[in-house]
Parts: structure tokens; sequence; C-alpha cells
């Protein structure tokens, strides 16, 4: 999944920063490092996190869990 993150916030055109700050602004508390390890598959992303970067993306679900089985 972390791939699949990483591909969605490059696609988007937004760092991670910019990505945590507007997560925060949603309401998420998330920090950087924390996202980072989202995207690097060291920590499995909470629901509530993967509810806001729907929002922010504007994408389905199917495109978080794209090529998983």
């Amino acid at each position: 999944m972390g791939d699949n993150l990483r591909k969605l916030r490059l696609d988007f055109g937004i760092s991670q920063e910019k990505l945590c700050a507007e997560l925060q602004r949603r309401g998420c508390d998330i920090g950087r490092s924390t996202y980072e390890k989202y995207e690097s598959g060291e920590l499995n992303i909470r629901i509530s996190v993967l509810i806001k970067l729907k929002e922010i993306y504007n994408c389905s679900y199917d495109n978080f869990f794209e090529g998983l089985e």
C-alpha cells in the first residue's frame, strides 16, 4: 500500500510536509515521520487517515489498494 500512497501523493504534486499539514488541518494529528512510515510500509495506515486522503485526492478507495492481493 505504501507505493500506492507515494504514487498518489506524487501525482497530486504535494510534499509529505504539505500533505501532513493538510491532514492536520482536517483533524488528523499526523507528522511527516509517521506518514513516511506509511509510504515505506513500516507502519499500517489508520482508516481515519485513509478517509481524509480520499477526500484530499478525490479518488476511490481502490486507488489505495491497487495491485494488492
